[in-house]
């Protein structure tokens, strides 16, 4: 049986109202009874449930978003898209970095009164599994966000990542590229990145193309993008084109290739994914995969507040728009 506030309250010697605002505002409590509370929560293993009624009485109006690594631009830019969301709703963002942590990322989900805190959970995460985010959801409301599948019990938004990339793909494969290359990162087997990998082997069958010729799988920064591509330049063929599953990565494999004196687009093209502000300014700017961003940010926090409200309906997964950016990294090679 789950710990009940029933329960801390029991042990604690104090009243189940006095538990709520320890959890929920524990400025109100004083220092000694909250300290004594606080340890008994923590004994106990007691973790409060946002959905029952006598602990929905009170929000904070806060909402927590949480992401793998804040130096990701596209986080960054979510962000600037959901706070005029929560504006209109008269509620704050608050935001979390896990670096990807499985630990790290249950604590915030499963951090007593500090999870208490929050009214709900934007969540990105990289290394939870289906059974925790179940878990999590069954004790607040959670959406998710990003292309990572756990399941069909959470509500979810992200954009078709297998089509996305086949489309990336396919652009510079009708643009005369035949010795492709794709630069991600290692992941789950139905995560972010076996999604834009997926896509980019089906543009590549489809075109008769080997899809496994320059593969490479590193961390998603612009140092992991220069390394591999440093590599890939040193075969006797390197390849000509590259899809690259983030911004970030594409940014550092054409400094790469630019270190290389090599003519971009005509000798080497371009496309990335996530359209960061930094690759509309490079030179040459970068071709990308624009997420709609704004409908992401719109679709999850109306989700999440019909969540807070009491919806209690199965989970829901639906998926941006997207488009391909086509700018001077990947211009069709000149004949």
């Amino acid at each position: 049986m789950a710990v009940t506030a029933r329960d801390v309250a029991k042990v604690a010697g104090v009243s189940q109202r006095t538990v709520s605002d320890v959890v929920n505002l524990p400025n109100r409590v004083g220092a000694e009874t909250r300290k004594r509370v606080q340890a008994v929560i923590d004994e106990l293993g007691y973790r409060p449930n946002p959905h029952a009624r006598g602990l929905r009485t009170r929000r904070t109006g806060v909402i927590a978003f949480v992401v793998p690594e804040l130096d990701i631009p596209y986080f960054s830019d979510l962000a600037r898209s959901l706070i005029p969301e929560l504006d209109q709703r008269s509620l704050t963002l608050v935001v979390d970095q896990t670096n990807g942590d499985a630990s790290r990322e249950r604590a915030v989900l499963q951090g007593g009164s500090v999870s208490a805190s929050f009214d709900g959970v934007l969540l990105n995460a990289l290394s939870l599994t289906a059974a925790d985010i179940e878990a999590a959801a069954a004790a607040q409301p959670i959406v998710l966000l990003g292309e990572e599948d756990y399941g069909p019990s959470v509500d979810q938004i992200a954009v078709d990542g297998v089509e996305a990339a086949y489309v990336a793909t396919r652009h510079l494969v009708e643009s005369g590229r035949t010795r492709l290359a794709a630069i991600g990162r290692q992941s789950r087997e139905a995560g972010t990145t076996a999604q834009r990998e997926a896509g980019f082997v089906r543009a590549m069958t489809e075109a008769g193309l080997d899809p496994f010729r320059y593969m490479s799988r590193v961390e998603y920064t612009r140092e992991s993008g220069a390394s591999a591509m440093r590599e890939m330049l040193e075969r006797p063929d390197p390849p000509d084109g590259v899809f690259c599953f983030n911004d970030l990565l594409a940014l550092g494999a054409m400094r790469a290739a630019w270190e290389r004196g090599m003519d971009i687009p005509n000798q080497i093209a371009f496309v990335g994914f996530d359209d960061i502000q930094d690759g509309r300014f490079a030179m040459p700017s970068l071709s990308t995969i624009a997420p709609d961003k704004s409908a992401i940010a719109r679709r999850a926090v109306e989700m999440l507040t019909e969540r807070i409200a009491g919806y209690d309906g199965p989970g829901r997964r639906e998926q941006a728009g997207f488009r391909l950016l086509v700018r001077e990294s990947s211009a069709p090679a000149l004949r």
